[in-house]
């Protein structure tokens, strides 16, 4: 019997099989490289980041510039930390999945991917990427805003009247996950950026995530601040230092939690027009502004 003829392999024009896998091994890499600013463009990157690293139980549902079978609500964390459940009328997918990689916004693609097409009761537990998923421009309008609903507590997860018939491990999972709550809320959301107000048990903070073009700018336009002694939100405030994440710098400020959240509204207006005013100016540090820029350089953190 004569043997079967294999199908001639097509290779790119001009190609050995050798350099076809080299490219396509490069195209891997590429399409999972890390992104430095994964939200970048977005009407809603601060949001994004804000519930991504630092808001404890928030949801908003997820508009999308592609038709959905059902709503699709994002939201902070799932119980085990998964990154995605099906129900009956809506689908959850969360952006503080335990299994995540570098590359936030083709993760986000990724999950949105997965509720397009999920059932209920379909599950997703890992976020990561892999190369296949659209582009997050494809699915999420760059205009759009997050209409976000804050929690203190995680009783969204279960549809109203299932807590009952919960059996006693995820009902002793589900209690300790509501006892380990933070309080946390949102400030003057009408100003740049998503700052949140957080109270962990000792001294408050506020973390202010401000997307601006350049790091480096945030930096400087902190360091002339802090060199006037302006860099603070009133009595009884220390500014505590910066993260970097996602490409943008998060200024952080100790408060004293028996102050409400909301009556640092007033005192962010105010730094606010100072950061406005100094991230246009591009004259060069004076030395007590470089003495201070190295001091907030030294407190940094950076999360991924």
């Amino acid at each position: 019997m004569a043997k079967k003829k294999t199908p001639k392999e097509q290779l790119p024009e001009g190609m050995s099989r050798r350099q076809a896998k080299l490219a396509a091994r490069a195209a891997e890499r590429a399409a999972l490289a890390k992104d430095p600013r994964p939200f970048g463009g977005f009407a809603m990157e601060a949001d994004l980041i804000a519930l991504q690293e630092f808001v404890p139980s928030a949801t908003a549902p997820l508009p999308l510039s592609v038709e959905a079978p059902r709503p699709i609500t994002l939201v902070t964390l799932l119980p085990g930390a998964g990154a995605g459940v099906a129900r009956e009328n809506d689908v959850l997918i969360a952006l503080q999945a335990a299994s995540r990689s570098q590359n936030p916004g083709r993760d986000l693609a990724r999950c949105i991917q997965w509720a397009l097409d999920a059932q209920p009761g379909d599950t997703l537990s890992s976020a990561i990427a892999d190369g296949q998923e659209p582009a997050l421009s494809d699915l999420l309008p760059a205009d759009a805003t997050l209409d976000i609903t804050e929690h203190e507590d995680f009783d969204w997860w279960l549809p109203e009247g299932q807590a009952a018939s919960l059996s006693p491990e995820l009902a002793a999972s589900f209690r300790q996950a509501n006892e380990a709550i933070i309080p946390s809320t949102q400030v003057a959301p009408e100003l740049p950026g998503s700052a949140w107000w957080v109270d962990p048990g000792t001294k408050a903070h506020i973390r202010w995530v401000y997307p601006t073009e350049s790091e480096n700018a945030m930096l400087n336009a902190l360091a002339r601040i802090a060199a006037r002694g302006e860099l603070h939100l009133g009595e009884k405030t220390k500014f505590a230092g910066v993260f970097r994440t996602h490409g943008i710098v998060v200024p952080v400020f100790d408060l004293d939690r028996t102050v409400p959240a909301e009556s640092y509204a007033e005192p962010m207006a105010v730094l606010n027009t100072a950061l406005e005013k100094e991230l246009s100016n591009d004259a060069p540090l004076s030395a007590e502004e470089r003495r201070k820029l190295q001091n907030i350089k030294s407190r940094e953190v950076t999360i991924r």
